[in-house]
């Protein structure tokens, strides 16, 4: 797990620092999820469904997406939403620089790819309060 050193703090100034830790508690906050590995690095699972993993670079977060949500977040936050030429033939898959994401969208991702791959029961135990 040699990411967990490289992610650092967000942002200069906005005082909100964003960990590999905090992305982790984020992620392992959601009924069912899960942690393991995929291509060697720290990966979140719900029902045996990838949702993120972090990238062999150690500073990145690469997340799924709903269909025709990448071009619209990299334009709206070109600084943390991008992709490698990898990642250009996979449309439902994008990269989030850590270091440089708001939390709150961070949050949100890990939280739309949950739900979108969660059970009817996962899904109601959120609404109740209980993840």
């Amino acid at each position: 797990m040699a990411t967990r050193g490289k992610v650092r703090a967000g942002r200069g100034g906005t005082g909100a620092a964003l960990t590999f830790d905090a992305v982790r508690e984020l992620a392992l906050s959601l009924p069912g999820m899960e942690e393991g590995t995929s291509f060697g690095t720290p990966a979140f699972r719900v029902r045996k469904k990838l949702i993120a993993r972090f990238h062999e670079d150690g500073e990145s977060l690469v997340v799924k997406l709903e269909p025709g949500m990448r071009e619209v977040l990299m334009q709206a936050e070109p600084e943390s939403c991008f992709i490698t030429d990898h990642y250009a033939g996979y449309p439902e898959y994008m990269l989030v620089r850590v270091a440089r994401a708001r939390p709150p969208l961070v949050r949100q991702l890990l939280e739309d790819a949950w739900r979108r791959s969660a059970s009817k029961r996962q899904l109601a135990e959120r609404e109740q309060g209980g993840g």
